[in-house]
């Protein structure tokens, strides 16, 4: 066994588990139902003979787990770091054996972590990036208007009907009416915009698509027929720049062309150099991981995969898809998105295990302060209140530890 795992047998019997089966046997009394007797009332040598010991324990061994593990705890020299391994090899009327798996965190060699010679980029805003910027600001305020003649064109919002046929049926879903297509959005399957393109207000016509090899199973490479009736056209209006399109931006001090793109200069700017800064931190991670030795063993990384198709299951929930939507629309299962997950897994686990040695060999350390304010800058971020971070942390240590991390990140990239 690897020097970062132990295997503890830890035997729970004696009146720690006739009580786990006592009060296992009072819930069960109040579900059998045995005859001659009222639900609750049965006896305990009467439920033993009718429905057998062995029906308490499952159950029993739930309620003596917690304690067999404080007490692997106690025996281990392992701080362990993901969740035990735990084996029920023998259970009866008298006894409960639990083999219990502790993993803690493998041997780490840290390599040089400072003074690494990476060249970090200078920012430079070009006029063609602030033309841009001002053309895209443009777009934000632009008039949206009916065009009265013409055909749609790129940028267009074409308001149609629609409906799709498959061998010759008509597709479930794939119908609109009044449906506000905006061409060059990617909405719809490709070809489908192109075929708007063109048309004008009241024409109808049908155009012939294939579905995509990645589409869902059902429709992936199928032959399909629109039939498309445009009823609407709109066009975006751009502002001038002038004085009006300056008080919409809201820009302090913004009052001409030379201001604006001044101001714009100084936001692209910041933004890059945050571009810049990230990249750079992680250029120094990956050569610190990279100079690094550290074995992860299967269960470790197995722990962080879990972990990460978790937060992946609860953004897809936020966008209304399940998982097993989404593997059928990727045309995968659970074990393909579980190696998928893997390399980011295994950066994870070794970014954490880097920064938890640097922290430790540097002496870094936060003060309640600092651990205050790491708190107020994370909310702000998820657009909660402090004590709701408290609250979904589950406690402040937590909290610490995340802001030991940030200070240790800090660290790396200031040195």
């Amino acid at each position: 066994m690897a020097k970062n795992k132990e295997k503890l047998t830890i035997k729970i019997d004696g009146e720690e588990w006739q009580k786990a089966l006592d009060k296992t046997f009072k819930k069960k009394q109040k579900e059998v139902n045995i005859d001659g007797f009222r639900k609750g009332s049965v006896p305990k040598e009467v439920y033993y003979e009718k429905v057998g010991i062995e029906s308490l324990f499952y159950d029993a061994i739930d309620e003596v787990l917690k304690s067999a593990y404080q007490k692997a705890l106690k025996e281990s020299k392992i701080t362990p770091i993901i969740e035990p391994m735990i084996d029920v090899p023998s259970v009866d009327k008298d006894s409960v054996t639990f083999e219990i798996t502790l993993t803690g965190k493998p041997e780490i060699t840290l390599g040089a972590y400072k003074d690494l010679k990476i060249k970090k980029e200078k920012v430079k805003v070009t006029d063609e990036e602030i033309d841009h910027e001002i053309e895209h600001l443009r777009n934000e305020f632009a008039e949206i208007k009916v065009k009265e003649d013409g055909v749609v064109e790129k940028g267009d919002t074409a308001v149609i009907d629609f409906k799709g046929y498959v061998d010759g049926k008509e597709l479930e879903g794939a119908r609109g009416v009044n449906f506000p297509l905006e061409i060059g959005s990617n909405t719809f399957i490709p070809g489908f915009e192109d075929g708007v393109l063109g048309m004008k207000v009241g024409e109808t016509k049908t155009i012939n698509l294939k579905f995509p090899s990645d589409y869902i199973e059902n429709l992936a490479n199928k032959e399909a027929k629109f039939e498309i009736t445009l009823r609407e056209i709109k066009e975006r209006i751009l502002p001038e720049i002038d004085e009006d399109f300056f008080e919409d931006l809201a820009y302090d001090k913004v009052t001409n062309e030379k201001e604006l793109r001044e101001e714009l200069n100084k936001i692209l700017t910041e933004r890059k150099q945050d571009q810049i800064d990230g990249k750079y931190l992680n250029d120094v991670l990956d050569k610190a991981i990279n100079n690094m030795k550290v074995d992860i063993d299967e269960d470790i990384l197995h722990d962080e995969v879990h972990r990460i198709i978790n937060q992946f299951e609860a953004q897809l929930k936020m966008q209304g898809i399940t998982l097993e939507q989404f593997y059928e629309l990727r045309k995968m299962n659970e074990e393909d998105l579980h190696k998928m997950m893997e390399p980011a897994a295994l950066q994870r686990i070794k970014q954490r295990f880097l920064l938890e040695e640097v922290a430790e060999k540097e002496n870094i350390e936060v003060t309640d302060e600092e651990v205050e304010k790491n708190a107020e800058h994370m909310a702000d971020n998820y657009g909660i209140t402090k004590e709701e971070l408290i609250e979904a942390y589950g406690n402040k240590e937590l909290l610490r530890y995340d802001a030991k991390m940030h200070k240790t990140l800090e660290f790396l990239k200031n040195n």
